[in-house]
This record gives C-alpha cells, sequence and structure tokens, in this order.
C-alpha cells in the first residue's frame, strides 16, 4: 500500500455516511474530509448543540457541506433504537457506517441499561446500531461497517464472569477489553456477511496513538496527567489518526475482513496499511460466544448465519 492521504479519497457524491462521536476529535475530522469529497454525513452525537457547532464550524469552511445531525446516546440501548428508527423511516440511504464514538479509562459507571460504561458504549452500542441498520446497509448495494478499535487491543480479553467490572475495575484494562471486543464483533460480522452472501462489508482500523479529547475526558487523577503528557509527546494529530478510518470507509479496494492501522512500528503513526491484530482476537469460539452474548444482551438479533 502506497502511502495514503486525505487527498486520495475518491469523490463520495451520492453515498450517506453516519459518524459516531462525529463532533470532535478522529469523528470530526472524518466527517470534515467525507463532506470535502461531497458526501452526506450524518453526525451521530450525544449531544446536539455540540453537534450544530461542529456543522457551523465545517461549513465556514465549507458552504456547501451535506451535514445533518442526529442524537445518538450509546449508553443508552434506547437512544440507539431511536436513532436507528428514525434513519430508516427517513428512508435514508445510508453507505457507510462508521463506528467511531468511544470512552477511555473513566472511573467506574454503568450505562442506562446497568453495563460497564467502556464496554457498553464502545462494543454494545455499536453492535445494537450496526445490527439495527443492516438492512439499510445492505439496499445501498456497496455498503461499509468501519469499527474502530485501538492498538491497545492487544493487551484485552472478556472478563466473562466480571463484565460490568462491579468485582474489580481496573480502567486500563475495561478499555482494552472493549477495544478486543470490537475486534472480535468486526472480524465475525465479516465472517457472518460472507457467509450469506451479503454485499456489506465489515473493516477495522485504529488510529495509532492520535491526541484526542478521548484521553482528557474519561480518565482522571494521575492517570489523566499521565496521558496529557504523552499526548503532548508522543501522539500524533487527529489529522493523521482519522487516516486509517477514512481508507476502510472510501478505499475503493479496501476488503471486508481487513483491519487497517499506521505503517510503522510500534503502530503510533503513519500511513494507513494493512495490520494484524492479536491472535486471541482470531478465535471463532470467542467471537462467536462474544456474538450471542451481545444479542442477548442488547436484545437485536442479526439475520446472519453463524459462520461454523
Amino acid at each position: 500500500m502506497d502511502r495514503w492521504t486525505a487527498d486520495d479519497i475518491p469523490d463520495q457524491s451520492g453515498r450517506t455516511f453516519i459518524v459516531t462521536g462525529a463532533n470532535s476529535g478522529l469523528g470530526y475530522v472524518t466527517t470534515r474530509e467525507l463532506a470535502r469529497r461531497g458526501a452526506h454525513v450524518i453526525l451521530a452525537v450525544r449531544d446536539e448543540a455540540r453537534g450544530a457547532q461542529a456543522v457551523e464550524k465545517l461549513r465556514a469552511e465549507q458552504p456547501e457541506a451535506r451535514l445533518e445531525v442526529r442524537r445518538l446516546d450509546l449508553s443508552d440501548l434506547d437512544s440507539v433504537s431511536a436513532f436507528a428508527k428514525g434513519v430508516i423511516a427517513d428512508g435514508t440511504r445510508v453507505d457507510v457506517l462508521v463506528n467511531n464514538a468511544g470512552i477511555m479509562m473513566p472511573p467506574r459507571s454503568l450505562t442506562a441499561q446497568g453495563f460497564e460504561l467502556q464496554f457498553g458504549v464502545n462494543h454494545l452500542g455499536h453492535f445494537a446500531l450496526t445490527g439495527l441498520l443492516l438492512d439499510t446497509l445492505t439496499a445501498s448495494g456497496d455498503g461499509r461497517v468501519v469499527t474502530v478499535s485501538s492498538a491497545l487491543h492487544r493487551h484485552g480479553s472478556i472478563h466473562w464472569d466480571n463484565l460490568d467490572g462491579g468485582r474489580r475495575y481496573i480502567p486500563f484494562k475495561f478499555y482494552a477489553q472493549s477495544k478486543f471486543a470490537n475486534i472480535l464483533f468486526g472480524l465475525e460480522l465479516d465472517r457472518r456477511l460472507r457467509v450469506g452472501r451479503a454485499s456489506v462489508r465489515s473493516l477495522l482500523s485504529h488510529p495509532g496513538y492520535a491526541a484526542t479529547n478521548l484521553q482528557s475526558t474519561g480518565p482522571t487523577g494521575l492517570l489523566n496527567r499521565i496521558l496529557k503528557l504523552t499526548n503532548r509527546f508522543l501522539a500524533t494529530d487527529a489529522e493523521t489518526g482519522a487516516l486509517s478510518q477514512l481508507y476502510a470507509a472510501t478505499h475503493p479496494d479496501a476488503k471486508s475482513g481487513r483491519f487497517i492501522g499506521p505503517a510503522v512500528r510500534g503502530a503510533a503513526k503513519g500511513s494507513p496499511t494493512v495490520v494484524q491484530p492479536v491472535k486471541g482476537a482470531l478465535d471463532h469460539a470467542t467471537a462467536e460466544r462474544l456474538w450471542s452474548l451481545s444479542e442477548e444482551l442488547t436484545g437485536v438479533r442479526f439475520q446472519l448465519a453463524s459462520a461454523t
């Protein structure tokens, strides 16, 4: 893969993207670059006022940008359902869903349905959203789901007997769990789409270490101070970090089941390329167990057969 930048994004006129967490960080850059190439972008955000501010800023640079703000709180499955129903009821054609939003290493707290917040937002909310919009994405004829993970998925595993962190909660480990779950989900979705011969592609991406407000709005105390320092001295900017998910969302040759990340040693920064997830994330049995559990917890069932 040659060096690839946002200038290489092909024309996206006539295509509609949903970007979760679109008002800041990687989501904002993703939205900006997609709009610059003619896409209609739905900014799926928890705070509509901040979403409107993001649109105002974007339109100051791109007066003709096709942008729309809709409320989506991934920590509340009722909000996820309402968002999806609204998109479907409006007859909106959705070509690409970018599961970008996330929360990172906060003190232990729970979602509206009682799930540990990082697992609930980063994985379960996006799992449910994808399932509810899958028919709409399929109708596109060239639909994609891009699920944004992290290099820290390599430190993750699923805490089957302690999913809510009630027995013991370490913010870093539960963040890594949620990002590991993203990989399991994206790859299992690809397998099931292939079995069903669906036209939708499922891709994964990670930004490397990109400096965004993710590191400052979730962690508290000493961890917050440490991450502010590493952001300053080690991280790349959001523009570079967003390239991997932009590549996965727009490159004509991006294949389903691929994991796109920065092409440098240490996976910190660089041009997007195909990278390999940690070996444990390739385990089909673990992925199927998580899939079944996620359907049970969210109440959202995909009309896709198992790959085994």
